[in-house]
């Protein structure tokens, strides 16, 4: 994945310049899901063990099983999503298995807003929502650094002002 700086636009014949979001994403994602599925695991097998005896206290492995398969579901994810700057628009990049790039024109984003809940702020993180005339091409970027979130956000409703311009 190539990374740029965030001035970076494009360069020269090599096209866009992707950026990938930072790794706090995934730490918060890899806590959230150990959380919940090691309180599924705990809540299964202490009630089965007591109740219904030891052998049926092995249902906890189940939730422990999906810790572990979704540890790597989780990284294959986080490692999908990036964006790129371009000249007349922005680019975003995600999926693992249904690839799906969104282009989002400069001149049709009708606002850019920059969101962050209890648990992003928490882990220092923030996101950026795009919304345009169509529904179906609002865009997001998640688990952005809040200055890049704000740099983002700024320099799109810049770029989405001076395209609009001749509307």
């Amino acid at each position: 994945m190539e990374t740029g700086s965030a001035g970076d636009v494009e360069t020269r014949g090599a096209g866009p310049v992707w950026t990938g979001l930072p790794p706090g994403l995934l730490r918060m994602r890899r806590l959230l899901l150990v959380v919940w599925l090691g309180a599924a695991a705990v809540g299964t097998g202490l009630p089965l063990g007591l109740l219904a005896g030891p052998a049926w206290a092995a249902f906890a492995l189940l939730p422990l099983a999906g810790i572990a398969w979704g540890w790597v579901m989780l990284e294959r994810n986080w490692r999908s999503w990036r964006y790129a700057e371009r000249a007349d628009e922005l680019l975003i990049s995600r999926g693992v298995l249904w690839r799906e790039e969104t282009v989002v024109p400069y001149g049709r984003m009708q606002l850019v807003e920059v969101t962050s809940g209890p648990v992003e702020r928490h882990f220092g993180l923030a996101g950026v929502q795009l919304h345009t005339a169509a529904a179906a091409t609002d865009a997001r970027i998640p688990g952005l650094d809040p200055a890049e979130a704000e740099r983002l956000r700024d320099r799109l409703t810049e770029l989405g002002e001076a395209r609009s311009a001749g509307l």
